[in-house]
C-alpha cells in the first residue's frame, strides 16, 4: 500500500517562502497521480497543485504564478515550493496519490479522486 509523508511545514511571515515535501513509498506504478492539498479550520479540504507521473502539472488560480509542483523521481518525493505566501495560505497541507488511471490526473481535482493520503504537515503565514 501506498506510503505518503510530508514535511517542511512551519511558520513564516508574509510574503516569505517554504518547501514542502512529500516522502512517497511503495509507490511503484509507472502511471500515477500525486496532488498537493490544504485544509484550513472550519473550510473544506482543496486542491492546490497536482502532478502527473508524465511530468504535467496544474494549479489551483489562487496559487499560480507563487507556487510550484515537482518530482523527485530517484528519491521518490513530492515537493511543492511555496513563495511570496499570504496569510490566507495557512493551512494544514497534505499529500496525496492515486494509481488507478480511470480519470485522467488532469481532471482529478477533489479530496474525492484521490485514495492515498498523508497525515499534513501545517503551514502558517503571519502578516
Amino acid at each position: 500500500q501506498v506510503q505518503l509523508v510530508e514535511s517542511g511545514g512551519g511558520s513564516v511571515q508574509g510574503g516569505g517562502s517554504l518547501r514542502l515535501s512529500c516522502a512517497a513509498s511503495r509507490l511503484t506504478y509507472s502511471k500515477y497521480c500525486m496532488g498537493w492539498f490544504r485544509q484550513a479550520p472550519g473550510k473544506e479540504r482543496e486542491g492546490v497543485a497536482t502532478f502527473d507521473s508524465d511530468g504535467s502539472t496544474h494549479y489551483a488560480d489562487s496559487v499560480k504564478g507563487r507556487f510550484t509542483v515537482s518530482k523527485d523521481n530517484a528519491k521518490n518525493t513530492l515537493y511543492l515550493r511555496m513563495t511570496s505566501l499570504k496569510p490566507e495560505d495557512t493551512a494544514m497541507y497534505y499529500c496525496a496519490a492515486e494509481t488507478s488511471t480511470v480519470v485522467p490526473c488532469s481532471r482529478r481535482r477533489r479530496h474525492t479522486d484521490f485514495g492515498y493520503w498523508g497525515r499534513g504537515t501545517q503551514v502558517t503565514v503571519s502578516s
